[in-house]
């Protein structure tokens, strides 16, 4: 088993900026994919960004050029700095982890989930 325990959520301004962080801990050992998702209300999760165990990064299109995902080796942490925010950023945000993942935008591919932290941009 992995958790994940996500911080850095909280209310900015658009046009802001805010760093999400999330801590893995348990059976972490091995090469994990990393990703951020984000789940706003009535809609469904949609990736955000991940990081492969040799440092390859995705990022979904809204937030390209935006947002920058990185992580920690030794810490085993993954960060997401997320810039230039706007209203429709705002939504929980998930940190995800996942084994032998073939679709790194596919929510369903990976086994661990945190518990989600929320963003809200105001104008």
């Amino acid at each position: 088993q992995v958790q994940l325990v996500e911080s850095g959520g909280g209310l900015v301004q658009a046009g802001g900026s805010l760093r999400l962080s999330c801590a893995a801990s348990g059976r972490t050992g091995g090469s994990y994919l990393m990703g951020w998702f984000r789940q706003a209300p009535g809609k469904e999760r949609e990736f955000v960004a991940a990081i492969g165990w040799r440092g390859s990064t995705y990022y979904g299109d809204s937030v390209k050029g935006r947002f920058t995902i990185s992580r920690d080796i030794a810490k085993i942490t993954v960060s997401l700095q997320m810039n230039r925010l706007n209203p429709e950023d705002t939504s929980v945000y998930y940190c995800a982890a996942g084994r032998f993942v073939s679709n790194y935008d596919a929510p369903s591919e990976y086994q661990y989930w945190g518990q989600g932290t929320q963003v809200t941009v105001s104008t």
